[in-house]
């Protein structure tokens, strides 16, 4: 049911919650599970949790060292925070998530839901690895969630809409989307372009470029519009340089 999603868990503490979590994959038809740099990851501790049903999930997990590599090919990713606010604006609903998940994945996209470590969360270095942001409401006297928890929630609101509206193509896109990667480049040749014409200062320009970054999340961008924005970024670096303003003129 959700074939092009990955749940990606980032440095879990405890087996015993990779397993539960593998335990929603299968549940909401998601057979992709990625760690990375588990703290403990331990099969037996692991397995009870996931009952032999999920047996498999968990011995085909990807056990990768960093979020950058679990994030390989992936056309989107989508962070979890239980914080909001400063740099962890825009942040989506469940329902809205699941929206966006299908309509990535329809375009025959494929998306990863990224978690944070149980006591402290994505920092915010990873958080700007991310696509966009998603956060589950709760009561204000138990703001923390169980990570399988977690798991469960998202990925049972992407099955429901999965089951109005298959995460299946409509169609053969013209091409396929930009990875989260590419994505990151074109972003950082945007940053660079823009403080060659001194649209931007220096001086915490991440901060200033977030619209821009959100604006990015909100496109399904393709390779051929990827190419067309390089293209540009390119010709503009290459003319502020040669006006004495960008780096082509040191």
């Amino acid at each position: 049911m959700l074939e092009n999603v990955t749940v990606v868990l980032v440095r879990p503490k405890y087996p015993e919650n990779i397993g539960s979590a593998a335990r929603a994959c299968l549940n909401m038809g998601c057979p992709n599970l990625t760690l990375v740099a588990p703290r403990y990851f331990e099969l037996d501790r692991a397995m009870p949790l996931a009952t032999v049903h999920a047996r498999h999930i968990l011995e085909q997990a990807r056990v990768v060292d960093t979020l950058e590599e679990a994030l390989e090919g992936q056309s989107a990713a989508y962070g979890t925070t239980a914080r909001t606010g400063g740099w962890r604006k825009g942040v989506m609903l469940p329902p809205r998530l699941a929206a966006v998940v299908g309509e990535k994945t329809r375009m025959n996209g494929s998306v990863a839901i990224v978690f944070g470590p149980e006591d402290t969360g994505l920092t915010n270095d990873e958080t700007q690895l991310c696509t966009s942001l998603v956060t589950i409401p709760t009561d204000r006297e138990g703001v923390s969630l169980n990570l399988a928890q977690a798991v469960l929630v998202l990925l049972y609101e992407c099955f429901k809409e999965a089951l109005d509206r298959p995460f299946v193509p409509d169609g053969p896109p013209d091409e396929r989307l930009c990875t989260v990667a590419e994505q990151e480049t074109l972003f950082s040749n945007l940053k660079e372009s823009l403080l060659a014409i001194d649209y931007l200062r220096e001086g915490n320009t991440d901060y200033w470029m977030m619209p821009v970054r959100r604006f990015l999340a909100r496109i399904n961008l393709k390779r051929n519009e990827f190419n067309l924005l390089m293209g540009i970024c390119r010709q503009v670096k290459w003319i502020a340089g040669r006006a004495g303003r960008g780096p082509e003129s040191h």
